[in-house]
């Protein structure tokens, strides 16, 4: 049977969770909220980084990412011209985007990413 590895685990969330094979990082939001879109975008996908890191992979390694925009007709253009600068050449991860109400107000945008190991 596969091992379960979990990296920054709390009560109510890990982080990151490796099985078999597969590199799940839960949804994550900016640290400084009080950032454009723009800003919200880079710390978000900094934090990505770092994860995929921890597992001992990068940005190369995505399969899929879900990107949750508290306004997506006023955000979708400034996250988007953030992410295609971010994302590896040649190696964008099936994408999925929608509007959602996020957990605090001040939250403009939630990212989620599965990779391989």
């Amino acid at each position: 049977m596969n091992e379960i590895k979990r990296f920054h685990p709390s009560t109510r969330m890990s982080r990151v969770v490796i099985y078999n094979g597969m590199v799940f990082i839960g949804g994550q939001t900016a640290g400084d909220p009080a950032q454009d879109i723009a800003g919200q975008t880079r710390q978000v996908l900094a934090k990505i980084d770092g994860f995929l890191a921890d597992a001992g992979i990068d940005k190369t390694r995505l399969l899929t990412a879900q990107v949750w925009l508290k306004d997506i007709a006023a955000d979708f253009a400034g996250m988007n011209e953030v992410w295609d600068a971010w994302v590896a050449p040649d190696c964008a991860p099936a994408r999925a985007t929608v509007q959602a109400s996020l957990a605090r107000p001040e939250l403009l945008v939630e990212i989620s990413v599965t990779a391989a190991l």
